[in-house]
């Protein structure tokens, strides 16, 4: 929506801006924590590979320095304290959810999910109430995805393929990165996650936004690992 005035309109560009790069760094943080944790808590980024592209990934978008020094000093005071839970439940329409969390605060971070559910119409549910509706699956994403380069892949080892994302078996997906890299293709994201084996169909646009805010504001959480959910458009 426009402004009233010259001034306002800057003023409203300057604030999305703001707001833009303000996700960005969110963002940045996020990768940058995920990294320590599947790299076993190491904040080394020299002994720790995954670490290592997250602070490449952050210092493309200008993040700055001490804004990175400080994501893994704090990690470092509090890691002592932290503990790995697991939340299943529900979002809006019976999408199954898996809420992946490490905090030093039970109490505190099962609330604020809570909350954050139930304003979405969503549920927390018993455990394996839903983890068996999803698979453990290795994701690979690329830069590029020809038919050619497919057959390569599967020789390197993938399973299938969504999109641009190459599957692999998850105790191989080290390995298949490597193997994909030394072939100079370059790879954007490799991770380990859980994928829905009978999502639910969601047949609107609206369906579909209100599932993704949802998993954007339980994702801005940041004692929130991953998020996984189990839901496809029809």
């Amino acid at each position: 929506m426009s402004g009233h005035s010259k001034w306002a309109n800057i003023k409203n560009r300057k604030g999305a801006q703001d707001k833009k790069r303000s996700e960005a760094f969110t963002r940045v943080a996020k990768n940058i924590l995920t990294a320590i944790r599947t790299g076993g808590g190491n904040t080394n980024p020299g002994a720790n590979l995954f670490l290592k592209t997250a602070i490449d990934k952050a210092k493309e978008v200008n993040t700055p320095k001490e804004n990175i020094e400080r994501l893994l000093s704090n990690f470092e005071l509090k890691k002592a304290n932290l503990a790995n839970y697991v939340l299943e439940g529900y979002g809006p329409f019976g999408v199954p959810l898996i809420i992946e969390l490490e905090s030093d605060n039970k109490n505190r971070i099962l609330s604020e999910i809570k909350l954050i559910l139930r304003n979405y119409d969503g549920s927390l549910g018993e455990s394996n109430s839903v983890r068996y509706q999803f698979n453990k699956i290795g994701e690979v994403e690329l830069n590029e995805l020809s038919e050619e380069l497919m057959l390569e892949l599967i020789d390197a080892g993938a399973k299938d393929f969504d999109d641009k994302i190459a599957l692999v078996d998850p105790e191989n997906i080290l390995m298949f990165k490597e193997k994909v890299e030394a072939m100079g293709l370059k790879v954007n994201r490799a991770e380990t996650v859980l994928r829905s084996s009978n999502p639910v169909m969601l047949t609107s646009d609206d369906q579909i936004e209100k599932m993704m805010d949802l998993i954007d504001e339980l994702e801005e959480n940041e004692d929130v690992v991953n998020v996984y959910s189990g839901f496809s458009r029809c």
